[in-house]
């Protein structure tokens, strides 16, 4: 594999108008586009949160998204991205939007 290819997981949390504008369907719509695994959920403070795995450029892919671009209507003040690792298989045989 090339340097970049390899398997990469991280744990995201979106803050924003994030709730309530279809942001989970957007995001398991574009995860899925990309070719990647893991999973999305609101949260009780009103973010959104996950886990994305799949190749390193496809999630980095997937970062920008959640970074600037989002569902329609939503609002995206802030994207925080944590426990990045590098993976040696997938975890999720899909994505999944958690209730």
């Amino acid at each position: 594999m090339a340097e970049g290819e390899g398997l990469l997981s991280v744990d995201y949390e979106v803050s924003g108008k994030v709730q309530g504008v279809f942001f989970r369907k957007y995001t398991q719509g574009e995860a899925k586009r990309l070719g990647l695994v893991g999973w999305v959920q609101n949260t009780s403070h009103g973010t959104v949160q996950g886990q994305v795995q799949g190749l390193a450029a496809r999630v980095r892919e997937l970062q920008e998204w959640l970074r600037k671009t989002g569902s329609p209507q939503s609002r995206i003040s802030r994207a925080e991205f944590r426990n990045e690792k590098k993976i040696e298989a997938l975890e999720h045989g899909d994505f999944q939007i958690v209730k």
